[in-house]
């Protein structure tokens, strides 16, 4: 019987994968925009597994419930919470790069303090105006996109469902299509969750707690605005070893600058003493609890985070690049045994040889 194709099985199979990655590519062209709703889906899965494991595997509760409540839990607690405090920054953002008075006139308090000029004002109120439209680009706004931002919630929150909901076929999936031995997967996955748990949750606490700390510490000694100032602290405080000394530290040394020698010591006090050490204190605590990742690692993934998902990447940023770091190993490990394997065989194979040999002697 004639062939029905004019290809051969070996171009077919070529043809094949072309025709995926161009697919493949399109797919990703057009999802550009709202690959962080995928991100956030796979965070809120590894944050939330434990919990719908628990109610629904083991007290038999109704699944599609239990996802629903555990959609409208992460919404109200970690969702609009976070959308809140990112729009009161980049509002007050834009207020003082349209409003450079207040902070011209605090640099130059500055600058009689330290008896160095800083710089010009002209300089200062360009790096205002600039910082200001970096703030537009990198956190949400409802007034500019506010269809892709509900378009992003949505997905991403719709992704979420039916990753608790097909939960089955999910995790069969990803066992079916990583390239990865059983027990690799196992151990993947938990590494997975420690470095999702050290990057969201442990250092949402962390910020959270600092960030309120520092405004608490600010409204006491009488700064202005201390409530924004305690905003930026908690985003700040995402950033190893800088953080929160970027805020209360020159609150404090302005505070000195205009004879407030009381609330400026006590700034700088608190600042040195509490927070900083509250940093330390709960780092080490939460570390026990759910994993460590290594402050360069932190530092970096901000880095390569804060540019592609805006102010999101802060948390998705570090959780990408610890996770890369955990493949490299992963991937060296099992080089590793493969190569031991292929030794063994090749010692068995080798052994066998030299039984046949002594029996054909003899």
């Amino acid at each position: 019987m004639a062939s029905s194709t004019i290809y051969t099985p070996k171009q077919q199979r070529i043809l094949l994968i072309t025709s995926l990655l161009i697919l493949g590519g399109f797919i990703i062209a057009g999802l550009r925009g709202y690959v962080s709703a995928f991100f956030g889906a796979g965070i809120l899965y590894v944050i939330f597994r434990p919990l719908f494991y628990g109610l629904v595997h083991r007290k038999k509760w109704n699944r599609n419930l239990v996802t629903a409540g555990i959609i409208i839990f992460s919404l109200f607690v970690i969702v609009l919470p976070f959308l809140v405090l990112s729009f009161l920054l980049i509002d007050r953002i834009q207020y003082y790069s349209q409003h450079t008075d207040q902070i011209l006139g605090l640099v130059k308090q500055a600058e009689n303090l330290t008896g160095f000029k800083i710089t010009s004002q002209q300089n200062i109120q360009k790096m205002l105006q600039q910082g200001g439209t970096f703030a537009s680009r990198q956190l949400p706004s409802l007034a500019g996109g506010a269809l892709d931002f509900l378009v992003i919630i949505g997905l991403m929150f719709f992704t979420l469902f039916y990753m608790f909901t097909e939960e089955e076929s999910f995790l069969e999936g990803l066992r079916k299509h990583l390239p990865f031995k059983r027990d690799t997967l196992k151990e993947l996955g938990e590494q997975l969750r420690n470095n999702v748990n050290a990057n969201v949750l442990g250092q949402g606490i962390v910020s959270l707690v600092q960030g309120i700390l520092t405004g608490l510490t600010l409204l006491i000694f009488g700064v202005p605005d201390a409530a924004f100032w305690g905003t930026v602290a908690f985003f700040l405080a995402f950033i190893p070893v800088l953080g929160t000394p970027l805020v209360w530290l020159p609150a404090g040394l302005i505070q000195l600058s205009q004879g407030n020698t009381t609330d400026g010591a006590g700034i700088l006090i608190v600042g040195a003493v509490v927070i900083t050490n509250i940093d330390n204190l709960l780092r080490i605590m939460l570390a026990k609890r759910m994993g460590d990742v290594h402050p360069l690692v932190t530092l970096a993934g901000i880095v390569i985070g804060v540019p592609i998902f805006g102010i999101l990447g802060l948390v998705i940023g570090p959780t990408i690049l610890s996770f890369f770091i955990v493949l490299m190993h992963v991937f060296a490990k099992e080089n590793r045994e493969s190569r031991a394997e292929v030794a063994e065989d090749e010692a068995s194979l080798e052994q066998h040889a030299e039984v046949k040999a002594e029996k054909a002697v003899r």
